[in-house]
């Protein structure tokens, strides 16, 4: 069965069928997720799925957390010291050379909603993304920023949904920027976080 360009990108294997996963999922829904289009995306036998994952979940999760980490790896979020205009051009940028990177997860994340064996993926996804940024904030001088970080990725998130559907990149590296902007101006050293809910997702 001769690969596709699309798993050329990713390399063979595992790997491969991942990425498979994600581009399926972002053209047909999870409703179109199949071993038999996940290896004709990838080139490979349906065999070769089963032995790699055992289950349809195993091979979601995993693909749920490839995407994460590549997404996180391509939008350098865990190396940033600054939202700015460096970071918002590669933000863009990512979204618009991969879409289906991003469509995977958000389909992932609203089917959560009717299927709670997809949430621990979903939450894992979440607090990855979070923590990443917590965890730059704290590079910057933050204290407590827990819930700034999660303030910061609500933006980011709805402006990569409104870049996959609505709006065009140049409006959303604009809005990027303010976003860099308005973070700028606050304080490093913040107080403690406001009493209230632990601010981590949790299961």
């Amino acid at each position: 069965m001769p690969k596709t360009d699309k798993a050329r990108r990713y390399g063979e294997g595992r790997e491969a069928l991942l990425a498979a996963v994600v581009h399926v999922v972002a053209d047909k829904g999870l409703r179109g997720l199949t071993y038999r289009a996940v290896a004709e995306r990838a080139g490979v036998n349906n065999t070769l799925i089963a032995h790699h994952f055992g289950s349809r979940d195993a091979l979601l999760e995993a693909a749920m957390q490839w995407a994460s980490e590549r997404s996180i790896q391509l939008s350098d979020l865990s190396a940033t010291e600054e939202v700015d205009e460096d970071f918002a051009r590669a933000l863009v940028d990512m979204v618009a050379s991969d879409p289906d990177l991003q469509l995977f997860q958000f389909e992932m994340i609203f089917e959560s909603r009717r299927r709670p064996e997809l949430r621990p993926a979903v939450l894992k996804l979440y607090n990855s993304y979070i923590g990443s940024l917590e965890n730059a904030l704290m590079r910057r001088g933050y204290t407590s920023p827990a819930s700034l970080a999660r303030a910061i990725f609500a933006a980011l998130d709805g402006l990569v949904i409104q870049q996959l559907t609505v709006a065009d990149p140049e409006s959303i590296y604009a809005a990027v920027v303010r976003v860099g902007e308005l973070l700028a101006s606050q304080p490093h050293f913040e107080h403690a976080e406001p009493a209230g809910p632990a601010t981590r997702i949790q299961s």
